[in-house]
């Protein structure tokens, strides 16, 4: 993957690239929605927890497909409130912290989700050969 960041566009706003290239012929994965579901079903209250458990089952599903996050090139986040960005990003800065080309990142603030307890929810595009 190829970072791409225009010299004419203002820098990311945070740590995450305005595009990315991605190679001819790669394989894609693509996740669902991941919500702060610990395996216990328990849900912790914060969004920083939440959001952790969110990459947690991220990593787990692109090692199924034999990937990591260096292999994300997109990462789309709902938050349900403003107060919320913080704690994701945070836990998304840690699950990236070792990718040398960052991928493109969405980040939405919505309504709500289907339980009230939820309040960030996190999927990914990966790629690799």
């Amino acid at each position: 993957m190829k970072a791409l960041q225009p010299d004419t566009v203002a820098p990311p706003v945070a740590r995450y690239s305005h595009g990315v290239e991605i190679p001819a012929g790669n394989r894609w994965v693509r996740t669902a929605g991941q919500l702060g579901i610990a395996p216990d079903g328990s849900v912790p209250p914060d969004a920083g927890s939440q959001a952790e458990i969110c990459f947690g089952n991220i990593a787990a599903i692109l090692a199924e497909a034999d990937m990591h996050a260096g292999h994300v090139c997109h990462v789309t986040a709902y938050v349900t409130d403003r107060s919320h960005m913080a704690g994701y990003m945070q836990a998304r800065d840690a699950f990236l912290a070792g990718v040398s080309v960052l991928p493109t990142s969405t980040l939405l603030i919505v309504s709500g989700f289907t339980r009230p307890e939820f309040v960030v929810e996190v999927e990914v595009w990966a790629t690799a050969r």
